[in-house]
């Protein structure tokens, strides 16, 4: 035994055996539903009195109190975006109405404009006559 020995050094694990599954690499889906029965289906998971489901890659609470949490969070959040677009719509529709304002406001200054000039150019020819 050497007299600096590490006590503390970890031992090399032993490898492992490879799985009668992978052995086999026959994972065709007549296999994989044989293995697994015919609908595999969401995972679930219970931890005490709570229960979650792993779906799009998210886990998402089922029962308990953090699950009537979730779901009336989730509610809020497509009302929120809800909102959001009808806000947008109608900014859009102000927009769309101040534009047409602007425009018609335009038409009638330069039509006020060229009736001013017409007016003044008939008083002018009376006058000469």
């Amino acid at each position: 035994m050497p007299l600096f020995f590490n006590k503390f050094s970890p031992k090399k694990t032993p490898t492992r055996k490879a799985s009668v599954f992978l052995a086999n690499k026959n994972l065709s889906p007549k296999r994989i539903e044989k293995e697994l029965g015919p609908e595999v289906g969401p995972i679930r998971l219970r931890l005490g009195d709570q229960e979650a489901i792993f779906e799009a890659g998210l886990w998402i609470p089922e029962s308990g109190k953090v699950g009537s949490t979730f779901k009336e969070n989730e509610k809020l959040k497509k009302e929120v975006r809800r909102l959001e677009e009808e806000n947008n719509l109608l900014k859009l529709k102000f927009d769309v109405l101040l534009d047409m304002l602007t425009q018609t406001t335009a038409e009638v200054h330069s039509q006020k404009e060229e009736l001013e000039k017409l007016k003044n150019f008939s008083l002018n020819k009376r006058v000469v006559v």
